[in-house]
């Protein structure tokens, strides 16, 4: 857990997905295990993705590479809790953006953890970096929360 006085609530998040625990997530100390907070974030910005932007995982030319990631914990959390991720844009590039993810428990208005990833996005082929697909980026300007 942090110290940190600062405080991540809904109203700053601009999409939520629910998020199912399951019983393996919880580790030896009785709360989610570290590790797994990450796939969590990963659920979300693909479901945002897929759902939002029309992203083809299988069968996409451009595809979206991890380069930056970072979370933080204000409280823990186990199985079987209810929560829900919220997700915003903090910024937009030609081919790189900056989610940021906040965990929330079901009908809580704090984050229990929040972070942030960095996707590149390049083609599936040559790893070069490509523009950000247009259907994704009018999706992710629709939740940008720029500081």
């Amino acid at each position: 857990m942090t110290d940190r006085t600062d405080v991540e609530t809904r109203d700053r998040y601009g999409w939520f997905f629910p998020i199912q625990t399951r019983w393996s997530d919880n580790d030896i100390y009785g709360h989610i295990n570290n590790v797994v907070y990450y796939s969590y974030f990963d659920t979300v910005i693909s479901r945002f993705l897929i759902d939002e932007g029309g992203f083809d995982f299988i069968n996409g030319r451009i595809i979206g590479i991890a380069v930056e990631n970072k979370f933080e914990f204000k409280q823990s959390i186990m199985h079987p809790d209810k929560i829900e991720g919220g997700l915003r844009i903090a910024k937009i590039g030609t081919s790189s953006v900056r989610y940021e993810i906040g965990i929330f428990k079901e009908g809580e208005n704090e984050a229990v953890a929040f972070g942030h990833f960095v996707h590149v996005f390049v083609d599936r082929d040559s790893n070069r970096p490509q523009p950000i697909p247009e259907a994704i980026r009018t999706a992710m300007q629709g939740i940008l929360r720029e500081p």
